[in-house]
């Protein structure tokens, strides 16, 4: 028999990019909730209870209220919500995190799927820290722009149903200027700093890619590291992984798109730097609906059953 999975919210904009990676796989059963009975709280229990893994793309509090639904001991989660991700009875579903944390979440009953801007930030700022290159005190800076895709519904609409005339639409807004975005905690805790970043997030007129940026002064790091020695942290770190890479510091690139992984499950971190005024830019450019979300959820439901690594998940790996 093969897994049964669940998607409890399949009608949102992370759901439904989740049921179309599964819909053709034979690996998996993937069961469904007749569109009038989704709200129907029995009907969501009594599936959750059956299922073999759950996967959840709901607000925080009704992810929290499936999890009190499932009373079947064996039944296994993937919340994609913001709900559980610094929970410590929850693994947290970035496999590339470090060396150990693909066996913690086969083994896990509990994953946190992560953020999107988290993901690309992670994995710029965790390896510094672990290298001994940037202390977990340092005051970080994260600056992130996303397609609107990311936004849910509601911002799809903002930017699309315009009758047409696309100049009606923003073309650019930054925005979490209180400075208490829901994923700062959740950056500040696995990436190992001590303070929170300052993170400032924006959304452009492009419906889905994501750009991740972490500035830094070389010159008031300990030992004044230079762009090769962080090139080569992160290069060190990634080394052999199939979803994030590291661009040559060689690249000879002018500018950075960020929907060139568009429909992948790829990754790709770019060291940018100026030596000689002690200057690094760190850039992670993914996909806000792939490695952001969907398919992240795909990647840890994997690990999760002993599945395929890279079933129904597709990358564009550059030369």
């Amino acid at each position: 028999m093969h897994p049964r999975i669940f998607i409890d919210g399949e009608a949102g904009t992370t759901g439904l990019q989740i049921r179309a990676r599964l819909a053709e796989r034979a690996d998996i059963e993937l069961v469904s909730l007749p569109e009038e009975r989704r709200k129907d709280t029995q009907a969501r229990a009594d599936m959750l209870n059956t299922a073999d893994l759950a996967i959840l793309c709901l607000p925080d509090a009704a992810a929290r209220e499936a999890v009190g639904l499932i009373e079947n001991p064996d039944v296994r989660v993937v919340d994609a919500s913001t709900a559980h991700r610094t929970a410590p009875d929850w693994a947290y579903g970035l496999p590339e995190m470090d060396a150990g944390q693909p066996v913690r979440i086969a083994a896990a009953k509990r994953v946190a799927n992560p953020g999107c801007y988290p993901t690309g930030a992670i994995l710029l700022i965790r390896p510094l820290i672990e290298a001994g290159l940037l202390p977990a005190d340092f005051p970080v800076t994260v600056n992130a722009i996303s397609g609107y895709s990311g936004g849910g519904k509601s911002l799809i609409a903002r930017f699309e149903e315009t009758g047409g005339n696309q100049d009606k639409a923003d073309p650019f807004y930054v925005y979490g200027l209180d400075l208490e975005h829901k994923h700062v905690n959740e950056m500040r805790v696995h990436s190992l700093l001590e303070r929170r970043p300052l993170f400032v997030p924006s959304v452009g007129r492009f419906r889905q890619g994501m750009i991740v940026q972490v500035p830094l002064q070389l010159w008031a790091l300990p030992g004044s590291p230079k762009p090769q020695d962080i090139h080569a942290a992160l290069a060190d770190s990634y080394s052999g992984q199939r979803f994030v890479s590291v661009a040559p510091q060689s690249d000879s690139l002018s500018e950075l798109a960020p929907d060139s992984l568009n429909g992948s499950n790829d990754l790709r971190l770019h060291v940018f730097g100026n030596e000689s005024q002690e200057q690094a830019l760190l850039a992670a450019v993914l996909d806000n609906l792939g490695k952001g979300a969907s398919g992240a959820a795909v990647q840890n439901m994997n690990l999760m059953l002993g599945l395929e690594a890279q079933a129904g998940l597709s990358d564009r790996r550059a030369a």
